[in-house]
């Protein structure tokens, strides 16, 4: 069976992360990071969508959910989290719109570099803008 529970550290490593690489388009309040125990997926993570019609039934603005596998994602190193998180977050299209990017064309097959690039700017980022980040920390927490 598995068990999912809220992730409130990647919760808060997802929002620095949004932060530093400046994804002005994405909310973090809208997007709800959860862990998952139980699971027999092979994969990392996943991003959960909550389509159109979700939203006008309920009356809510579009959210995204970030599930962590914890039998997997966290025995990875920091690093490694930090490019799962930032892949996962690349399936949140511009428009912000409830809806998933798809691997295909859209994320390219240059992927695994486009993640790279931008784990070094958020790198980069943390670090110049250290004092900026220790603030953010603070309000998130």
């Amino acid at each position: 069976m598995i068990r999912f529970e809220r992730a409130h550290d990647i919760q808060h490593k997802t929002s620095l992360i949004v932060d530093a690489l400046r994804l002005h388009y994405i909310n973090p309040e809208q997007v709800v990071c959860v862990r998952s125990k139980g699971s027999k997926t092979r994969a990392y993570a996943r991003c959960w969508e909550f389509p159109r019609i979700w939203q006008l039934a309920l009356d809510t603005p579009p959210h995204y959910i970030i599930e962590v596998i914890s039998e997997r994602f966290d025995k990875l190193p920091d690093e490694e989290k930090e490019k799962v998180l930032i892949h996962e977050l690349l399936h949140i299209p511009q428009n912000f719109s409830g809806h998933i990017r798809p691997h295909g064309k859209h994320l390219g097959k240059y992927l695994d570099r486009q993640i790279d690039h931008l784990h070094r700017s958020f790198k980069a980022n943390i670090s110049n803008d250290n004092v900026y980040m220790q603030k953010r920390t603070e309000e998130i927490l």
